[in-house]
Parts: structure tokens; C-alpha cells; sequence
């Protein structure tokens, strides 16, 4: 990132590379739609290449994209709230995760489950979705999403504490 900012712009390309799954997996948790999550890998290049003067030497990368890609999410989102939807809130376009190829049966009841899981994810507030999808799915650690989130260690860990309680208890209404 340090020869973009310089003015190698061309090297986006080795990071579009390296961190567009990651990203589009981060997306496609937090809106349930691969278009979107899509869109919203395009739209995080594109900004960085527009603030790439922001990031500066000695800080890590990783966290200054995940700020760059929670900025665009948040205002994709805020966009789309002042939209009116045409589709009902019934309608659900969110893809299974992959899972490993077990016996049918076995599979049939993970996908249920991953499918809950999922449904449980979706239905949280977005401050505790972001926290859990950062955290557990992109692997960041407390600190770097302390950094993302302008505030202090000790209030991560209280976020994942609560975001993880909220899952369980919207999991557990969906299972029945």
C-alpha cells in the first residue's frame, strides 16, 4: 500500500488480489447478498485508491482496509435506507456457506444449521453483526478492531461478549 500512496498505482492490483475474498466473505456476511458484497469490493478499491494519500507508513494494512470497507458498508446501508424496497421482507437471497462433504444426513442438518445461523446473524443490530463478522469470520484481532472501531480494547471484548450472547438467544428462537 505504501507504493500506491507513492504513486505506484498499479500495485492495487497485487492487493485487489490478495484481499478481495476476504473482503467479499466480510460483505457477504454483514448483507446477506453476494451482489452486494460484490459491489462493495469494488466500491472499497476504488476508495482506497482515492484516500490512498490517508494511509500512513508504519500502520498495518489490513485494519486501514477493513475502516476503508466499514466506511462504504455504512454508507451503501444509509443509501439504501432511504430507498424504498420494492421486495418483500420475506424474500431471502442469501447463499449457504460452504461446508465439507459429509453423509447426507449430516449434511442436510448442517445446512439447517448453517442456514439458523445465518438467519440469526442477519436479524442482529448491525453494531453487533460488524463486531462478530470482524472478530470471527475476518480473524482480526481485538486490537485492530479496536483500531476500526475508534475505541478501546476492553469494549471489543464487551461487544463480542454481548454480540456472541445475542446469537445464541436469536439462534436459539429460530431452532425452536
Amino acid at each position: 500500500m505504501l507504493r500506491v500512496r507513492d504513486g505506484e498505482v498499479e500495485k492495487l492490483g497485487v492487493l485487489y488480489e490478495r484481499h478481495r475474498t476476504p473482503l467479499f466473505s466480510f460483505f457477504v456476511r454483514l448483507t446477506g447478498n453476494a451482489q452486494a458484497g460484490e459491489d462493495l469490493v469494488h466500491d472499497v478499491f476504488l476508495r482506497m485508491l482515492k484516500y490512498r494519500h490517508t494511509f500512513e507508513t508504519g500502520n498495518r494494512f489490513t485494519p486501514w482496509m477493513y475502516q476503508v470497507a466499514r466506511n462504504a458498508h455504512f454508507d451503501s446501508w444509509r443509501k439504501r435506507q432511504r430507498e424504498v424496497s420494492l421486495r418483500e421482507a420475506g424474500t431471502d437471497e442469501r447463499e449457504a456457506l460452504p461446508s465439507p462433504d459429509p453423509a447426507p444426513d449430516v449434511k442436510l442438518k448442517q445446512a439447517q444449521e448453517v442456514k439458523l445461523l445465518q438467519m440469526a446473524l442477519a436479524g442482529l443490530p448491525l453494531e453487533s453483526k460488524e463486531v462478530l463478522v470482524l472478530s470471527r469470520f475476518q480473524n482480526l484481532k481485538y486490537e485492530e478492531i479496536a483500531g476500526i472501531l475508534d475505541c478501546g480494547v476492553g469494549a471489543v471484548k464487551m461487544r463480542v461478549h454481548r454480540a456472541l450472547k445475542e446469537l445464541r438467544e436469536k439462534f436459539a428462537q429460530l431452532a425452536g
